[in-house]
């Protein structure tokens, strides 16, 4: 049973860095630092764009809008890792101890 939430664990914890990456990977696009008519660039984009996307989506309807910050990956992170915390400190011990 504590493989599996280690598993689920890493797995959070990969797609933090994949939402920041993501958000990095727009601000420099934003600044006009990377292109994407690299092709490169533009499927590591792509890639991030597709596995974040759907997540975030939702998050950004509820979320008011404040210009041009969007705040919908750092609310992600923090639900993330809340998830990731309830998963260890209160689900994985009532389960090892019965």
């Amino acid at each position: 049973m504590i493989a599996l939430f280690q598993l689920i664990s890493t797995v959070i914890s990969i797609y933090i860095w994949l939402l920041i990456a993501s958000a990095i990977l727009s601000w420099l696009v934003a600044f006009n630092i990377v292109n994407t008519s690299n092709r490169f660039v533009y499927m590591v984009g792509d890639f991030l764009y597709r596995i974040t996307e759907p997540v975030l989506r939702p998050i950004r309807r509820i979320l008011p809008t404040l210009g041009g910050i969007d705040l919908s990956p750092m609310v992600l992170i923090l639900l993330l890792i809340f998830l990731q915390n309830l998963l260890w400190n209160d689900i994985a011990p009532a389960l090892i101890m019965r």
